[in-house]
């Protein structure tokens, strides 16, 4: 969720008074941080996953799922192992957004060996076994998108009502209580609170119904003139959803922003193969996936901002919400598919230039700070931007975007990395550690083999909303590289002399460089056009020394991916419409009722306990050789060589 500053927290009134003082300072700790840290090298690769989880009461007697709303009751218990040994824990957790939401991580990052991979699964199992342990016998953890009755009636344990109308409400929702916003922390609502009042209105999420024979129109709730919309009106129902997210630490600066570019193009790819949320306050719809929801439930744009009313109070209009896809790249390779003008104050970059920023980075920093801060604690205002970087934080963290450039800590032994955030929570520990692990390789493999994925920014927005079509993994198309060898000339700041988004019309080679491709072509490869990503990693493990576990893990992986690429394997989302669809308590009215809510619930804990095989989804099942630990052997050789496990 980003950075959880510990403190009083303003008001919306207070917050706003402050924005530029915020953006001021913020800006000012990001320039003396870049020059601190600059310069820094050497570091090894190290990795880590984050998933969320959602915990699930079963009411067998009625046959009715709930969330249930004890996040905070399991963080204390959780946390305290890490408190009483906190390097020795094997895994850490952190609150979420909503009361029924847990993130669980690594207690350590993995680290360069191909040994590491092994371990992923493994560790994901313990986690989830570590957090059930601590259930009651009717309650599950389960690494699901999103709650398919999330915001329908009576969705929570204990049940609690909405209520739009109390003045304390942060959320003013129809739908979605303040109650399942997590309280163990006041960032979350008052993140809630501060995006309505700033957008002016309460948020508006709408999609579009799957229309079936019996299906009701309007909607229920359906906003005036547009009867076939499913309306969300809270944050909680994208923040409330649960995701994959992968960080990786780079060598030094220039490789974490190559890796941010290279890996950008990517990202609307990686979210059709991990579609996973076809039901939204208990409808079918026609999108697969999370992303426009998190986006709409987080967008605190004005109507000035978003073009509705000429600008007479803001400065600009703003093309996306705070969370979306990237807007522009950051490498010197980059620069030529910079395609979309970026909307950045003209100070703003100006300080970053004259404070020594390269045009790149300085416009995707003032790009950054164009959002006001929508979360100020009291205890935060005033700091020392020689030493801290709260403010540049709060923007940094509260700009959700598929990639995210992450500097160093300061006064930490950590790197430059980069995040890499747009994959859809899967259903089971290997279909999790499957992803995590190929996407590792893959940055491998554009590192080796110097590959070149960069594709124009306007394409790859429009891959974004291509992969939330319904089915987009079987049935829609990509734009994407013909090739992925190196190419452009690098001449400083830019290629071929373009340094600024908008600043010079694309080339018209970027369009021959590029085809629409079908995700399993993007995947498994075409002939003369796309050698493939799963058959680059075979070819880059095969110069690998590969113990024979992890070998045996790794080929497991690929071959998921290959067949979910295909077709052959279909997405969580096609399953889950397929349960639903074929369900005997169905009416062919979108309608996704508590009966088949807890039907499909219940399949779903059957299948990540490895207690039925669903061949849709995994084929036959699926048998890796995760280990929890290194083999003795390595082990014992990297104590000798005075090396630790994954530090």
């Amino acid at each position: 969720m980003g950075l959880l500053s510990e403190g009083s927290p303003l008001s919306w009134e207070e917050t706003k008074k402050l924005a530029n003082h915020v953006r001021e300072h913020g800006i000012t700790q990001f320039i003396n941080l870049y020059h601190r840290l600059k310069d820094r090298t050497g570091d090894i690769l190290k990795w880590g996953d984050e998933v969320e989880y959602i915990i699930v009461k079963f009411d067998d007697e009625h046959r009715v799922a709930r969330v249930s709303l004890k996040a905070q009751e399991l963080l204390n218990k959780l946390n305290e192992k890490e408190l009483a040994d906190p390097d020795g824990v094997k895994s850490l957790w952190r609150p979420e957004y909503g009361a029924y939401m847990i993130e669980g991580t690594p207690g350590k990052p993995f680290g360069g060996l191909m040994a590491h991979f092994n371990l992923v699964e493994a560790n994901m199992r313990y986690r989830r076994e570590e957090v059930t342990e601590l259930l009651d016998k009717d309650e599950c953890v389960m690494s699901i998108t999103n709650f398919p009755r999330l915001g329908a009636p009576e969705f929570t344990h204990p049940i609690y009502y909405p209520n739009p109308n109390d003045p304390n409400s942060s959320a003013k929702s129809l739908y979605f209580p303040d109650e399942a916003i997590y309280p163990g922390h006041p960032r979350f609502k008052t993140l809630t609170r501060n995006i309505r009042k700033r957008r002016g209105e309460k948020v508006a999420i709408k999609l579009k119904v799957y229309k079936d024979s019996n299906t009701k129109i309007p909607v229920e709730g359906a906003p005036e003139g547009e009867p076939d919309v499913v309306l969300l009106d809270a944050m909680g129902f994208g923040m409330g959803c649960c995701c994959l997210q992968l960080t990786f630490q780079a060598c030094n600066i220039n490789e974490a922003r190559k890796l941010y570019d290279q890996l950008a193009p990517l990202c609307p790819i990686m979210l059709a193969l991990t579609a996973a949320s076809p039901v939204y306050r208990g409808y079918l719809t026609e999108s697969d996936c999370r992303w426009n929801v998190i986006s709409s439930s987080v967008d605190c744009r004005t109507e000035e901002e978003r073009g509705l009313r000429p600008l007479r109070e803001n400065k600009f209009r703003i093309a996306k919400s705070r969370y979306d896809s990237i807007d522009s790249y950051l490498s010197p390779e980059g620069a030529k598919y910079n395609d979309v003008p970026l909307t950045y104050d003209e100070a703003d970059y100006k300080r970053l230039r004259d404070g020594g920023i390269d045009p790149l980075l300085a416009q995707h920093v003032a790009h950054l700070f164009i959002r006001d801060t929508v979360s100020l604690f009291s205890e935060k205002v005033h700091q020392n931007d020689e030493e801290d970087t709260d403010h540049f934080e709060n923007i940094q963290s509260t700009n959700w975007q598929t990639m995210r450039f992450k500097p160093p800590p300061p006064n930490s032994s950590i790197g430059w990395r980069v995040e890499f955030r747009p994959c859809e929570a899967q259903i089971s520990d290997f279909e999790n550690a499957a992803l995590v692990c190929f996407i590792v390789l893959l940055t491998r493999v554009i590192l080796s083999y110097q590959l070149n994925f960069l594709t124009p920014i306007s394409k790859v927005d429009e891959n974004m909303q291509t992969a939330q079509k319904r089915d987009a993994c079987r049935k829609e198309k990509f734009w994407f590289r013909k090739a992925a060898k190196k190419n452009g000339h690098i001449n400083g700041n830019g290629v071929n002399g373009v340094e600024h988004n908008g600043a010079k019309e694309n080339d018209e080679s970027n369009e021959e460089e590029l085809e629409l491709m079908t995700v399993g072509e993007i995947f498994n490869g075409k002939a003369d056009s796309s050698p493939g990503l799963v058959p680059l990693i075979r070819s880059y493990l095969q110069s690998m020394e590969v113990d024979p576990d992890t070998h045996c893990t790794i080929e497991q992986y690929l071959r998921f991916i290959e067949k979910r690429a295909s077709g052959e394997l279909v997405t969580t989302a096609t399953w889950i419409r397929e349960q639903v669809l074929n369900h005997p308590d169905y009416k062919h009215d979108s309608v996704v009722s508590d009966v088949i809510n807890y039907d499909l619930l219940k399949r779903i804990k059957d299948i990540q306990e490895g207690k039925v095989i669903e061949p849709m989804l995994l084929g036959n099942g699926n048998h890796t050789k995760t280990k929890d630990s290194l083999p003795p052997a390595l082990q014992k050789h990297l104590e000798l060589n005075g090396c630790c496990e994954s530090k």
